[in-house]
């Protein structure tokens, strides 16, 4: 009988989704079938499952450290924002609509079934499931209807180990805190207590361990030292995108940070690259001078246009180009390049059509269908092989599209300007393939040996961060931890 046990955190971000990545890895390599699940997720970095759908991209990096291919039913629900107060809802890896936040509210208790229902089928190919909570367990102003965090642990009967951030300070109140804010049942759900990223002199804080042990009840599973490795691993929030401080030398590539970006992880291997100083514009300030600007995904490519423009953005960009600079556009991004983006059903919000940057020969028309697929091809026209996935909104058409970027399963996918310096293409991870990667930076002037493909520096950090949790935390004691699966 499969067991499980859940994760949930004293806020966002304290570092849930790599921790239960983590531990997957370790548990896989001593051979158990482990399994992640995560009722619901708010992100726009997706991932393409094999079962057709979309998930969310911290359950396909967790998915990979079982050894499995990621599924729908390892995040049943996920909101992909597309305001400051609404978010495109998908359920089972398929779009349901699009719901402000307090209409969503209304309607999650429907979303149960589905939850529950994703959870007992990969619980029949587990010996266990590791749960991943969202935001805080102590968002008792969310707790009704709740199918994230307690209202999952109480349907499902799983018991919870609480992660707490020592990096952020006061990680002894918002760990005692959580304790007394949860009503009495779910109090009593959590069994133990993780402390992550702890910087220096780990000794200094086994008081603190012992002071939230006493103050609690809950069993101490570990201090976790911080990591720098983990860093290497996909984000999931667009809050974790920062430059990667320059290699030194080599070329400058710049990426503006819009509201609304999606997909962000296209740029991890650019981030990792010797040779590659990988900037983010933030707003408020110009694009600076570099070799080559990436218009990244976006989950609203007509607001985060507005965006653009109102940043000056787009003039930057045009004396980019006038300087012989390069442009690549990845998805939303290529979009952006074109002549005109159409929206005839509303399907980003109320505003029809806008004009595009004017940078390749192309229109686009957003249409309510997703194109939702893996695939791979060649690189035009290096004839380098490449691969990714697509995940998109929309039909691109233009005579640019004559000059394909690539071609994916012998199709023509993207587009080229007249004087090859600016590429629009929807394929996502054009990056990770070494070969790929040394293709463009070729483009842009820099010479490069053989280029490893990112995903042996992924599975690498994943080990790495497998071996570093098996040294702090009680492994044994952790899966002790974990219930029987019960179908109530």
């Amino acid at each position: 009988m499969a067991r499980a046990l859940m994760f949930q955190g004293t806020g966002s971000s304290v570092g849930k989704s790599v921790l239960v990545a983590g531990l997957a890895r370790s548990l896989t390599r001593q051979g158990l079938r482990v399994r992640p699940f995560k009722p619901q997720n708010m992100s726009n970095n997706a991932a393409v499952t094999v079962d057709g759908g979309e998930i969310g991209r911290a359950q396909a990096l967790q998915a990979r450290a079982c050894g499995v291919a990621p599924s729908v039913d390892m995040n049943p629900v996920l909101l992909k924002p597309q305001s400051e107060t609404g978010a495109q809802l998908v359920v089972c890896g398929q779009v349901r609509g699009a719901f402000r936040a307090r209409d969503y509210q209304a309607i999650k208790r429907e979303l149960m079934p589905d939850v529950l229902g994703a959870f007992h089928r990969l619980a029949e190919e587990a010996d266990i499931v590791l749960v991943e909570g969202a935001g805080s367990a102590s968002e008792v102003n969310l707790r009704a209807d709740d199918i994230a965090n307690m209202g999952f642990a109480q349907a499902a009967d799983v018991d919870v180990v609480l992660v707490g951030d020592i990096d952020r300070g006061g990680v002894i109140a918002s760990l005692v805190g959580t304790k007394a804010v949860l009503n009495k049942m779910d109090a009593e759900r959590i069994k133990g207590f993780v402390v992550n990223r702890m910087r220096g002199d780990s000794t200094l804080f086994a008081s603190g361990m012992k002071a939230i042990a006493a103050f609690t009840g809950w069993s101490p599973l570990g201090l976790v030292p911080y990591l720098d490795r983990v860093r290497e691993l996909p984000a999931e929030d667009a809050a974790d995108l920062r430059s990667d401080g320059g290699h030194g030398g080599g070329v400058r590539v710049v990426v503006p940070h819009m509201p609304l970006i999606a997909n962000f992880d296209d740029l991890d291997p650019l981030s990792a690259e010797l040779g590659v100083d990988l900037m983010i514009a933030e707003p408020g300030k110009p694009l600076p001078l570099c070799d080559l600007v990436i218009l990244p995904g976006s989950k609203g490519t007509i607001s985060d246009l507005a965006f653009f423009r109102k940043e000056g953005w787009d003039i930057d960009l045009a004396a980019h180009v006038r300087r012989g600079g390069r442009i690549l556009g990845i998805c939303g991004g290529y979009q952006m390049l074109g002549c005109m983006i159409a929206d005839p059903k509303g399907i980003e919000g109320v505003l029809q059509e806008a004009p595009g940057l004017g940078l390749l020969d192309v229109c686009t028309e957003l249409t309510a269908e997703k194109h939702l697929v893996e695939t791979s091809g060649v690189l035009v026209p290096e004839n380098v092989a490449v691969h990714g996935y697509e995940i998109h909104m929309g039909r691109t058409r233009g005579r640019d599209c004559d000059r394909p970027f690539a071609r994916l399963d012998g199709i023509p996918d993207g587009a080229r300007s007249v004087d090859g310096r600016v590429w629009g293409t929807y394929l996502h991870g054009v990056m990770q393939s070494g070969m790929a990667r040394a293709a463009l930076l070729g483009r842009i002037g820099m010479v490069t040996g053989p280029l490893s493909d990112h995903e042996e520096r992924v599975e690498a950090a994943l080990n790495a961060w497998a071996d570093h949790l098996e040294k702090h935390i009680d492994m044994q004691a952790l899966v002790a931890l974990a219930r029987p699966v019960s179908r109530g």
